[in-house]
């Protein structure tokens, strides 16, 4: 059991911005910064199984693909890397790109990283604040210009760059060749509204992320048996011990904690392993304006829901 602030790692990147305002204030010096990953503090603490990050983007990404398990367990890794994106802004013109156009065989994808043409294969689609993307192991993709996402993943680094947009950096074609699916990809997420304050924007096996919107000076218990990310998005409220604005994190685990909502509310993104969605990640509580006791009131039931990484890798085949 566990209710901790994580730290937020920022990362420098080629293709990130020098503001990432509301969610951080950069330090002068640190440059672009491309990444915030969220970290548990202690050295010795248990490492988690999940990754939460913040990616802001004023160019494209490499585009790229992540190995399985199986693959990445071959390598001495272990495990893959299967990810999700929710989108929190977007410039008028920002896309994404998931899968191919048309499906190549492994000699065409090879000739198409070696020959640079394999830019004009994927395809890229618009989006928009508040979209959801799946992006499995095997999937080529890419991020555009112009947006601010959330990224939850499995909790490894293992990816492999085919095309970089001439930055000169290394390209990894035979693990891409090995690991891609190199086809057509159609990875927009249905979401799922599980009540008035939930909404599931990701589920699968290996994590499921939540939206909450929480009304202004409300108060809820978050309870949770699992590895559990929180991110503020906008507002402000007190998670247990901690107040948390924009680009705050907290991670839980199973554990139960109260939150607190500020005047202006409170939007989050809840991030947790895989499995079932929680049914009683929240419960709605009142207090008693003379004894400020917190009691019971109305649990929000999500009935009928749809189904320390070492630094040295920060630098290596990242994005």
């Amino acid at each position: 059991m566990a209710i901790e602030r994580a730290r937020a790692d920022a990362i420098p990147k080629p293709w990130g911005v020098l503001d990432t305002h509301p969610f951080r204030k950069a330090s002068i010096g640190e440059g672009a910064i491309g990444e915030i990953w969220y970290e548990r503090d202690g050295a010795d603490e248990l490492a988690p199984s999940l990754l939460l990050k913040m990616l802001f983007t004023s160019q494209p990404l490499s585009i790229q693909v992540h190995p399985d398990d199986a693959y990445a367990k071959s390598m001495g890794q272990r495990n893959g890397k299967t990810e999700a994106w929710y989108i929190l802004s977007a410039a008028p013109d920002a896309k994404i790109a998931l899968g191919l156009k048309a499906h190549l065989t492994s000699r065409q994808l090879r000739e198409a990283i070696h020959d640079g043409s394999i830019a004009n294969l994927v395809a890229w689609k618009p989006v928009f604040a508040g979209d959801s993307f799946f992006v499995p192991a095997g999937t080529i993709h890419a991020i555009g210009a112009g947006l601010v996402l959330a990224e939850i993943q499995q909790r490894s680094d293992a990816t492999f760059r085919i095309f970089d947009y001439g930055r000169n950096r290394e390209l990894h074609v035979d693990h891409a060749v090995a690991v891609s699916d190199a086809g057509p990809a159609d990875l927009h997420v249905n979401q799922t509204r599980v009540s008035l304050e939930r909404t599931q924007v990701i589920s699968n096996k290996l994590f499921v992320m939540e939206r909450i919107e929480l009304a202004p000076h409300s108060a809820w218990h978050l309870e949770t048996d699992r590895e559990t990310w929180l991110l503020g998005v906008t507002g402000d409220a007190s998670v247990g011990l901690f107040p948390v604005a924009p680009g705050d994190a907290i991670f839980v685990q199973s554990d139960r904690l109260d939150i607190r909502v500020g005047s202006t509310g409170f939007v989050a993104l809840v991030s947790y392993t895989g499995g079932p969605p929680l049914p009683r990640l929240l419960t709605r509580i009142e207090y008693d304006s003379d004894y400020h006791e917190a009691l019971p009131a109305i649990d929000i039931v999500a009935s009928g829901a749809g189904p320390k990484i070492p630094a040295a890798h920060r630098s290596g085949a990242v994005q």
